[in-house]
């Protein structure tokens, strides 16, 4: 009996040390992410919204033009450095900073694509003020779809940048899916698992195998940027993000809302985005007035990868505005 005793106090002990170890090498994760500072606070423009604070920032003089950078754990506004200036001579342009994301606050909720749908309508009514043309990036595609059917008069032109498929948008959570985010969501030990599968290593092959065409075009400030956001805390963490994603907790069937859209939409596509041809095709196929287009030598980030002609097409598609 006091063999058995000592083991239990023993693997208490053990364990005890564990998590403390464990959570002491978190901290210095996400301490040591934001030293380089990739992701400066250029003003301080937060807009107090119901989940927390979005940070966002306001460049130029005219129509407005909204981007909103796709919706990883890893993302923010620096998505948008390469094309923010250029589209300011003639634009007033907002970024920001989704819920979950970069600078923002990072609430301990569960996400959902209703979430980003409302953000993004009130971002318009209570901080541009007038009618938006919106540029949106990958999963952030299919809540502006969502936003604009919810509300078309906000809305204007809308760009969507390799967006998600629609196949994958109709996947509900199931068993599987929610035990993982389950297990994210668990305090240290699933911060832990978040923190390596968000590690710089891991960022950098993202870069390389995923987000760009040609690998030598990935950047050290790419990497940092996408990792300090990844582990950013500001009232919260970003792996509730990362397990809501995981959980399928984000997918939602648009495409109701694609076919009742008049608004114009462009569909900017990447040479390289492995399926982006189909995935274009079965948009048209619920809306056969979307525009499709394909930015050459590049992949799912061409407005990084090749700002200057995603700006020549963007100015194509806007001549009538």
């Amino acid at each position: 009996m006091k063999k058995h005793k000592r083991k239990l106090i023993t693997l208490g002990i053990l364990f005890t040390s564990a998590t403390a170890i464990i959570h002491i090498i978190n901290r210095i994760i996400a301490a040591s992410s934001i030293l380089k500072d990739t992701l400066h606070v250029y003003n301080k423009n937060y807009f107090d919204w119901r989940f927390g604070q979005i940070y966002y920032t306001k460049h130029g003089q005219g129509s407005p033009v909204l981007l909103i950078h796709d919706l990883t754990p890893g993302g923010s506004a620096y998505e948008w450095h390469k094309i923010e200036k250029d589209l300011s001579q003639n634009h007033t342009v907002y970024t920001l900073d989704l819920l979950g994301c970069g600078r923002s606050d990072k609430p301990k909720i569960t996400y959902t694509n209703f979430i980003y749908v409302q953000l993004i309508n009130d971002f318009i009514k209570k901080v541009i003020g007038e009618k938006t043309t919106v540029i949106a990036s990958g999963y952030s595609g299919s809540f502006t779809i969502m936003a604009c059917h919810s509300e078309k008069s906000l809305f204007n032109k809308i760009f969507l940048v390799n967006p998600p498929s629609l196949y994958c948008l109709n996947q509900s959570p199931d068993k599987k899916s929610k035990l993982r985010k389950f297990a994210i969501e668990i305090p240290i030990f699933g911060t832990l698992i978040y923190n390596m599968l968000t590690s710089r290593e891991n960022v950098t092959t993202l870069f390389m195998e995923n987000y760009y065409f040609n690998p030598f075009h990935v950047t050290s400030e790419n990497v940092d940027a996408y990792y300090e956001a990844a582990h950013r805390e500001k009232e919260g963490s970003s792996k509730y993000l990362f397990a809501s994603i995981t959980g399928k907790f984000l997918n939602l069937n648009i495409v109701h809302g694609l076919r009742s859209i008049n608004q114009s939409i462009v569909i900017l596509e990447g040479e390289e985005e492995p399926g982006g041809k189909e995935i274009s095709e079965n948009y048209v196929e619920y809306n056969p007035a979307i525009e499709t287009t394909i930015i050459g030598y590049s992949k799912h980030f061409p407005h990084l990868e090749n700002p200057s002609e995603f700006l020549n097409t963007l100015k194509i598609y806007s001549k009538s505005e």
